[in-house]
Parts: structure tokens; C-alpha cells; sequence
């Protein structure tokens, strides 16, 4: 089991920055993909960005490419989500999630079926 704690969120005017992070206990971290997913009012869940168990892959959608980075540092089990340039459109609840892949640690997973772990989730608020 694989335990998830998000923070960082916050209220941010349009054109900021604000760096999340998700801290994970329970198992070897550098096992485990991640992601980052986020949900706006009255929107499904979408995946905002993912990386590989090694590190050395990732995946940014497409309105969030150039703006956000994502990363890990394994030595402290956790991972980040640095986002600049912010928008009102990027306001949401942003979650962080993990997928065990000691197997398949080039690949990352943007689909949010194909994670069981799933933090609590943390609000960005982005005003105009």
C-alpha cells in the first residue's frame, strides 16, 4: 500500500507560479510511476502530466506543455509539479497518483485507470 499526501496548493494570480508537491510513504518510491491529474468543477479528471519509475520519462498534456514540469526526488519520496504561467483555466483540484512498475520502469502512464494509489488532492485556485 502506498499512502499519498499532496500539498502546495493555494490561491494564485494568472501569470504565477506554484510548485506542488506529493510526498509518498509506504514503499519504495523509485518502484512506483507517477502523475499528476487535476479536477475542475463540473469537468471529468484529466491527466495533466506523468513520469516513469526511472525518471527518465514524461508526459505533459497538451495545454500545460512549456508551463508545467514534473519530477521526483527519490531520496525523499516525492514528487513535483512546478507550474508557471498559471491561468484561471488551471484552477482545479490537483491529485497525485502512483502505479507499482518495478517491471516497466521506462514507462509512464497518463491514463487514470491505470493507477490504484491516489492521493487526497490539494486546490489551486487561479484568479483572472
Amino acid at each position: 500500500q502506498v499512502q499519498l499526501v499532496e500539498s502546495g496548493g493555494g490561491l494564485v494570480q494568472a501569470g504565477g507560479s506554484v510548485r506542488l508537491s506529493c510526498a509518498a510513504s509506504g514503499r519504495t518510491f523509485s518502484d512506483y510511476a507517477m502523475g499528476w491529474f487535476r479536477q475542475a468543477p463540473g469537468k471529468e479528471r484529466e491527466s495533466v502530466a506523468a513520469m516513469s519509475a526511472n525518471g527518465g520519462s514524461t508526459y505533459y498534456e497538451d495545454s500545460v506543455k512549456g508551463r508545467f514540469a514534473i519530477s521526483r526526488d527519490n531520496a525523499k519520496n516525492t514528487m513535483y509539479l512546478e507550474m508557471n504561467s498559471l491561468k484561471p483555466e488551471d484552477t482545479a483540484v490537483y491529485y497525485c497518483a502512483a502505479r507499482f512498475a518495478a517491471y516497466r520502469r521506462g514507462n509512464y502512464y497518463s491514463m487514470s485507470e491505470s493507477y490504484a494509489y491516489w492521493g487526497q488532492g490539494t486546490q489551486v485556485t487561479v484568479s483572472p
